[in-house]
């Protein structure tokens, strides 16, 4: 019930931000071909905006703003659209995520999606299932990747990723994708605050088998633990557990490559294709 109740205050959010967006279209006489001409978007683009099946675009609102006259009242609406990018069980930690002074990730199934091309999270939402339309595939897409902004914020965030060797050898999207993913995945390497660390498949001991985690520090130095599941997630605090996963992450870390030899690892995949 929790969980639909939170979709609904969502759903309920597209369609009023919609909902004032047509109100002020009609006061300025505007249909929303023209309106979409004027933003550089389509005429179903803006329909599906005012009928909130459609997340808008900072940028679009901004603009629509004052093309519309509305003197702020749909700029307001920004910080509750952005919340509404995300499905609702993502929400909580999108908020955490994006201020974060550190973050360390272990992944076991795909690409962490700080990390993620275009193309390889496109194909990631487009095998879902159930099946998502093509408009809230490139909705999700969007919203994955205004995330990775977190890798250029200032002041610049401590970030660390363990991910499995089979994560890379799984061609999601292709092979053509998955070039381009690794091509990425070594960029991020040599980032200066990035870390990544590739847990080879031929390791005999493994303290990961219970599933992947985000160990999250947040700017008054509160230490968390994200957890993701297949109908949901949870953030952890209790500081009990909160030390056993990270003496846990320390354990991944030393199993797994070190980073030099994770660039050197990655570099020989991507030369495979």
């Amino acid at each position: 019930m929790a969980q639909q109740q939170q979709d609904d205050a969502g759903s309920g959010t597209l369609k009023y931000f919609g909902s004032q967006m047509k109100l002020f279209r009609g006061r300025a006489g505007m249909s929303r071909d023209e309106l979409g001409d004027r933003l550089g978007y389509s005429g179903y683009t803006v329909a599906s905006v005012e009928q909130g099946r459609r997340v808008p675009q900072q940028e679009f609102v901004e603009q629509a703003d004052e093309l519309l006259g509305a003197n702020g009242v749909l700029r307001a609406g920004i910080p509750f659209l952005l919340e509404a990018r995300f499905p609702s069980w993502f929400v909580d930690f999108a908020l955490l995520e994006a201020d974060a002074v550190s973050m360390h990730s272990y992944e076991n199934h795909v690409l962490p999606g700080l990390l993620q091309t275009e193309a390889y999270a496109r194909a990631v939402h487009a095998g879902y299932c159930p099946t998502l339309d093509d408009e809230q595939v490139e909705q999700r897409v969007t919203a994955r990747l205004s995330r990775q902004a977190v890798l250029e914020r200032k002041p610049t965030p401590t970030l660390g990723f363990v991910i499995e060797e089979t994560v890379l050898r799984r061609p999601i999207g292709g092979a053509a994708v998955l070039q381009e993913q690794l091509r990425r995945l070594l960029d991020c390497q040599r980032m200066r605050h990035v870390t990544v660390q590739i847990m080879p498949l031929n390791r005999q001991t493994h303290s990961g088998l219970n599933g992947p985690m985000v160990l999250l520090e947040t700017p008054e130095r509160k230490n968390l633990v994200y957890i993701e599941a297949q109908s949901g997630s949870f953030v952890i605090s209790d500081r009990e557990e909160v030390s056993a996963l990270t003496q846990r992450y320390g354990m991944l870390r030393a199993q797994a490559l070190t980073p030099e030899e994770s660039v050197r690892f990655v570099e020989q995949l991507a030369g495979e294709l």
